[in-house]
This record gives structure tokens, C-alpha cells and sequence, in this order.
């Protein structure tokens, strides 16, 4: 059994225990979330469980095992809506009886001055600025501070401290109830009392306490301007002339000393940027859905690839994890699904006499690739030169550059998905295990180390929190991002000599 096929697969087996252990706690609602984990995960730890061990499914075999998937999928699905309605019933309903019997039995403590306020000298320091060395810092007015603090309540958020945050201030106390239900009727008081003027963020503390930050609204993302719009195209045109010499590439010539031979490399070259589109429409039509504003994508060209991919800033304020999760993962959801595709396409179509001749050890870079490639081509991988459609060429390229993006780091995509699933606290350290991780593979591959410089100075800061940052997305959508991490894993790291020779990839 290849020993790097088999950490892979076990490492999603021990992150599938560890999501039944987090489930337990929650009954039958967290079982049965954690199972449509399992059912979604099910159909690729059995491939590669069964190709690690010499046992390898047929296209046909691997459809079955997806049409199986996806039908537990929906089934569990329709399950885990029935029991969560029940479920949130009860609450809501022990919730009302609690709040009810902690005011007949201790009326003060509800209406009295429990909550700390600023003092005197508090209020000057948010008046004055408590940052004397930043004088840009305007703190919240006294009076709005008062009357933002008549928002809480016993049922939602009693507020019993106070703290000056930048041009806000940040209340601690005790999260009373639902987190959603919280959320919004704070939000909503905070607007009748406010206006438009302020904007509530329900998140985390540095102890993992729930806390109420209130910043004004002009701290709020602020769309692109002009020139970044401007640079934005300029990017684009440049990605494009690299999608054209990465064409000229494949088939063996410079295109900039051969501009005329531009026929050959056009199809080339549109396949490489319709990738690059559709990854972005998946961007688009997910924030589109949730009013995201999202600005121009910034491409980053490579004349190996054509394109890295492109830096994408969320221009809103973000509504809660989920919304984060959705956006971020439509974008390699679209663009990897039309890779994936392209690959199995091309590799079904390939026949003796295809544009592409290339050498074996070419699917030996990918475990994905080789062993769809196995599954596919067979025999064929055991001569020296193996003729494939250009749509494999094409899809494995795909694949590449989704699966960069979807690396956990900062504000790539993998990172925003992984920060949306588990919190910012853990975000933080993928990023730097990542960044580590490019560092030694910059030791064998030269673009791992220009990408990790990308991600350092560009993509390397976490997204910022949500409004709602408490409410974590459903199980459905941390199945997806794990399966989301585990193909990356399986697409990034190439099979080892000795399996490859075990598989005939090679000879």
C-alpha cells in the first residue's frame, strides 16, 4: 500500500471521528449531520482506499458509487430538516420558560444596575480617544453610547461591561439567547435607534466568550477605486498574453517569437481562460445571491500555468459564516467541477493519434490525475509516450489552479472556507502551516516558492469577521470543505516511483 495514499486516507478517516465526536454532543441533529459527512466523503475514501491496495474501480463503478452518495445525501438531508424544526422548537420553548422564571425569582437583578457602564474617566478616554498617538481614532459620543447600550436585554445580550474599541466600543456580558435570534434583534434595535450610522458584530472574544462590538459605518469596505479597477484589466490582458505563451508551450514553440502560429495556440489559450471565468462566475452568481459586492478580479499571470488564478476582495460586510463559506466555495466548485470534467472527458475521448503525445511519468505528478489516468487509460501508460486529447492537458491545468486557491491560507478561497468552518483561531494556524508546507515544497518546485511570496504579500491576512460570527455553518458545509481540502491534497502531490511503478505509469 503506497504509504502517502494511505496517510491521505487516513487523515480524512480521523477527521471524520473527530467531526462524530464534536457531533455527539448535539443527538440525533449532530449524528445526523455528521453522517451526511460520511456519505459525502464515502464514494473517494473508497476509491483511493481500494487503489492503494491494488484494487481499481472502472469509470462505471465510480458513477454508481456517486449516484449512491448523492442519494443519502438528499435523504439525510430531508431528515436533518425535520428533526432541526423539532429541535428548535424545544429550545426556543425552554428558552422562554427560563427567562420567565429568572424574572419572577430575582426581578432586580433583571431591571437593576447590574450592568457596568463606562465611569467618568472611562467616558473620557472614549471622548478624548484612548489612543493619544493615533488622532485619526474618533471615539463613539457619549450620548450614542448611551443609547446604543438600551438595545440589550435580558432575553438577548445583557451587557455588563463596557470597553472603548477604536471608533466603537466593544460590550461584554452574557449571550442570553439564540444566536441568531440574538443577533437580529440587536441589529434591528441598533438600526431604530441608529439608523444607518452604526453596524453590530456579534463574534467572538480573545478568551472564546461572545461579545457585541459596535463600529460606525464608515468603517465599512469600501468599493474599488478607479485605478485598482484600472489595474484589474491590465491584469487581465497580461494573464491573457500568458494563457497564449503557456499555449505555445505545450506545443513546443515560443509564441512571442511566432505570433503569426497564433491559430494553434488560440483553443489553448481560451480553454485556459475559461476556466479561469467559470471559477469567477462561481463567485459572482453565490455573492449575486446574497448581495455580496465583490470587486474586479485581480489575475495572476504565469507563463507555466497561463494563470495562477486571481485575488478576489469582498467588498461588504459579511452576514455570517455561511454566506462566507458559500461565496468562497462556489468559485473552485465551478471552476474545479468544469476541470474535473474536462480531465475525465479527455482522457475518455483519447486515442491513438491525439494532438498530445506526452511521457508517462507526466501522470506521475498527480495522484488524481494517475489514478483517473489508470482507471481510464490502463494499459496505455505503460509505453513511453501516451497520445491524450488536449482536454486532458487542459483539465489537469484546471485542477492546478483550483487547487492552489483552495489552499488554507488567509484570503485564498481554502482559506476563507476553512475560516467560515472553524474560526479564525484555526484559519490563523492553516496559514502558517501552509505557508511552511510551500516553503519546503519551494525546495523541489520553484512555483511553490513564487506562490507562497503571493500568498505572504498579498493573500496572507484572514478575511474580516462576520456581522454574526457565533452562528458556525451546518455539517453539510464543513463535509464539503473537508472534501474540498482533501482533493487539493490528492491533486498537489504526485505519486510516489515505486506505486507508479507497481500501476504500469511509466513503465
Amino acid at each position: 500500500m503506497n504509504s502517502i495514499t494511505a496517510l491521505i486516507v487516513l487523515t480524512a478517516l480521523a477527521f471524520l471521528g473527530w467531526g462524530y465526536y464534536r457531533a455527539r454532543p448535539f443527538g440525533g441533529v449532530g449524528v445526523l449531520a455528521w453522517l451526511q459527512s460520511v456519505v459525502l466523503m464515502a464514494p473517494w475514501l473508497i476509491f483511493f482506499g481500494l487503489f492503494a491496495a491494488g484494487i481499481y474501480l472502472n469509470l462505471v463503478g465510480i458513477l454508481i458509487l456517486f449516484v449512491i452518495s448523492t442519494g443519502g445525501y438528499i435523504y439525510l438531508g430531508n431528515r436533518l430538516r425535520q428533526l432541526g424544526k423539532a429541535t428548535l422548537s424545544q429550545r426556543a420553548a425552554a428558552l422562554r420558560s427560563s427567562v420567565t422564571e429568572a424574572s419572577t425569582d430575582d426581578p432586580g437583578a433583571l431591571d437593576s444596575g447590574e450592568a457596568k457602564t463606562l465611569s467618568s474617566d472611562d467616558r473620557s478616554s472614549v471622548s478624548n480617544g484612548e489612543d493619544a498617538a493615533n488622532p485619526e481614532v474618533v471615539p463613539i459620543p457619549v450620548d450614542d453610547l448611551k443609547e446604543i447600550q438600551t438595545i440589550f436585554g435580558v432575553d438577548t445580550f445583557f451587557a455588563t461591561e463596557t470597553i472603548p474599541y477604536q471608533e466603537g466600543a466593544v460590550f461584554k456580558g452574557n449571550l442570553r439567547g439564540e444566536i441568531e435570534s440574538t443577533y437580529q434583534a440587536l441589529s434591528e434595535g441598533l438600526k431604530q435607534k441608529m439608523g444607518d450610522r452604526y453596524r453590530l458584530f456579534l463574534v467572538k472574544n480573545q478568551d472564546g466568550k461572545p461579545v457585541v462590538i459596535v463600529l460606525p459605518s464608515s468603517r465599512d469596505p469600501q468599493p474599488s477605486t478607479p485605478f485598482q479597477k484600472i489595474f484589474s484589466v491590465l491584469l487581465l490582458l497580461v494573464t491573457g498574453a500568458a494563457c497564449l505563451e503557456s499555449g505555445g508551450m505545450m506545443l513546443g514553440f515560443d509564441f512571442f517569437t511566432n505570433p503569426s502560429r497564433y491559430l494553434e495556440v488560440l483553443p489553448l489559450a481560451a480553454g485556459i481562460l475559461t476556466i479561469l471565468a467559470v471559477h469567477e462566475i462561481g463567485h459572482w452568481v453565490q455573492a449575486k445571491r446574497y448581495s455580496i459586492r465583490l470587486s474586479f478580479p485581480f489575475f495572476i499571470p504565469t507563463w507555466q500555468l497561463g494563470s495562477y488564478g486571481s485575488l478576489t476582495r469582498i467588498e461588504s460586510l459579511i452576514p455570517n459564516r455561511t454566506v462566507l463559506f458559500d461565496v468562497a466555495f462556489a468559485g473552485p466548485a465551478f471552476g474545479g467541477g468544469l476541470s474535473l470534467l474536462m480531465l475525465l472527458l479527455g482522457l475518455v475521448i483519447s486515442h491513438k493519434g491525439s494532438l498530445f503525445q506526452i511521457p508517462t511519468e507526466f501522470f506521475q505528478g498527480s495522484i488524481l490525475v494517475g489514478t483517473l489516468a489508470k482507471v481510464v487509460l490502463k494499459e496505455s501508460l505503460q509505453t513511453p509516450l501516451v497520445d491524450v486529447s488536449p482536454l486532458v492537458v487542459l483539465g489537469w491545468l484546471g485542477l492546478v489552479i483550483n487547487a492552489l486557491n483552495l489552499l488554507p491560507a488567509g484570503q485564498l478561497d481554502g482559506g476563507r472556507m476553512v475560516q467560515a468552518i472553524y474560526g479564525r483561531k484555526t484559519a490563523g494556524r492553516t496559514t502558517l502551516g501552509t505557508l511552511l508546507f510551500l516553503g519546503v515544497a519551494s525546495l523541489v518546485n520553484p512555483l511553490a516558492l513564487y506562490w507562497a511570496i503571493v500568498v505572504v504579500f498579498l493573500q496572507r491576512e484572514l478575511e474580516r469577521p462576520a456581522l454574526n460570527d457565533l452562528s458556525e455553518p451546518d455539517d453539510a458545509r464543513a463535509a464539503l470543505c473537508l472534501l474540498a481540502l482533501f482533493l487539493t491534497i490528492v491533486t498537489l502531490l504526485p505519486l510516489t516511483p515505486s506505486l507508479a511503478g507497481r500501476l504500469g505509469i511509466g513503465g
